[in-house]
């Protein structure tokens, strides 16, 4: 048997075109719905936020979308990204399975958010836009717009989660350097950050209050559009380069995936390695086990409710039908900042509905205790949300070892944890604790959804 580790492609064989899972759903997804009339929204109804091709590609229902020149040319600088072998973990669990990982923390921001923040920046640089906002947890995302915006020559405004702002300077750092503004969220910039910090002047943020933020300064300037990094179709639709290029590597491996899994906040590095697989799956192919993992801090799939909601806090945006724990719901401030988010996006919830795909949740130091051992075998230190998905690897692995079976299993690292090092340090001090939301606020922002005609 080859030992071999690395599975690499070659520039040639970085896709030319995303796959576009709602071409093989079964059933329809559910229509997104205009915030005021509740009714169906269109394309005009998107564009304060996003370039028409954008919005286009948001409510596509071919199989395939081409992927322009000038953006696979800048993925040149790191894609196709490897596909490895972890020999040593699998020795270290004395485990007959086999796993692999694709490793997305290869790209000039560390994380898999470039695939979709460079033709993000292009289709708005070719619309005429100079200036984007957006919003980030963690900063994986925040710093990939802002790599995407010095390449293309563009203003980037990031309103970052204070929680993470005040945890990871570094990646604030990182996006300074790349020439965008980070602002800590929520913030006296916008009507609706001085409106929460009326409130409490000591908020922690969330995601959904960062959107708000990064929406209300696009919505007020029609030389500013916005940008997400993910929960929508089109963010879900770039990030499958990485299955496809997935499935070209296991084939030189010679080998076939059993179970694929990925860490899930909003859906997009999930969606990014499962969608392809899916697709063989309605296509005739094989049926694979296919698991998001969430942390049990914030479970929107396994605790949250099918229902339409608002993706911010100041209900401002479209109603998406999706997994949702309320858009008002406030996550504790555990140190996955890029899972904070308090709906899933809608085609992978969609995907759990027809049962396409399992979900698991996690408790942080069950997650650390994980990337540990990944990065004493293996090297790579995984970004804390990535460790989620190197957690539920090891669970499947130790799961076939106790039931003597040989299984290949497939897990996306989606990000380097080098500028998360306190949360690590924070671990080893013992001061890393499980944390867990409020039962009865989770109940109070459920009861606030908003009603929609069934």
């Amino acid at each position: 048997m080859s030992d071999q580790i690395k599975f690499l492609l070659d520039e040639d064989s970085i896709p030319k075109a995303w796959y576009n899972l709602a071409a093989d759903f079964p059933t329809p997804m559910p229509a997104v719905l205009h915030p005021g009339t509740k009714q169906p929204a269109g394309p005009a109804d998107f564009e304060p936020l996003f370039p028409m091709e954008l919005i286009l590609q948001e409510v596509a229902t071919e199989r395939y979308i081409e992927i322009p020149d000038p953006v696979r040319d800048v993925f040149k600088l790191w894609r196709p990204s490897p596909l490895m072998r972890a020999r040593r973990l699998e020795q270290a669990l004395d485990t007959p399975a086999k796993i692999y990982y694709k490793y997305e923390g290869v790209s000039p921001a560390g994380s898999h958010k470039p695939n979709t923040a460079i033709p993000q920046a292009w289709y708005n640089k070719q619309a005429g836009i100079k200036k984007l906002t957006t919003e980030t947890g963690a900063g994986q995302w925040g710093a990939s717009l802002a790599f995407a915006g010095s390449l293309f020559d563009m203003d980037i405004t990031v309103f970052q989660v204070r929680v993470s702002y005040d945890q990871k300077p570094y990646r604030r750092a990182l996006m300074e350097t790349y020439g965008a503004r980070c602002v800590a969220s929520p913030s006296n910039e916008t009507e609706c950050g001085r409106a929460i910090l009326a409130k409490n002047p000591n908020s922690p943020g969330s995601l959904g209050m960062a959107i708000s933020e990064a929406v209300e300064i696009a919505v007020k300037n029609p030389d500013v559009k916005y940008a997400l990094g993910s929960v929508l179709n089109h963010v879900m639709l770039h990030q499958t380069i990485i299955g496809e290029e997935a499935i070209k590597q296991m084939e030189m491996a010679g080998d076939d995936p059993d179970v694929v899994i990925a860490c899930a906040g909003g859906g997009s590095n999930f969606a990014g390695l499962a969608f392809p697989f899916i697709g063989l799956h309605l296509r005739g192919g094989r049926k694979r086990r296919i698991v998001a993992v969430e942390p049990a801090a914030c479970p929107t799939l396994t605790r949250g409710k099918y229902a339409y909601d608002f993706g911010d806090t100041a209900q401002m945006t479209p109603l998406m039908k999706m997994h949702t724990l309320g858009a008002s719901f406030m996550p504790p401030g555990f140190h996955a900042g890029g899972l904070r988010y308090h709906g899933m996006g809608p085609m992978v919830s969609h995907a759990y509905e027809l049962g396409l795909i399992e979900a698991k949740s996690y408790h942080q130091v069950k997650c650390f205790e994980a990337g540990v051992q990944f990065a004493r075998t293996e090297g790579i230190v995984p970004a804390p949300e990535s460790t989620h998905a190197v957690r539920c690897a090891i669970d499947e692995a130790l799961r076939c070892k106790a039931e003597g079976k040989s299984e290949t299993i497939l897990f996306n690292l989606s990000g380097h944890g080098h500028f998360d090092m306190q949360s690590y340090i924070n671990y080893f001090e013992g001061k890393l604790v499980d944390q867990d939301y409020d039962e009865a606020e989770l109940a109070a922002s459920l009861a606030a959804l908003p009603e929609v005609a069934a």
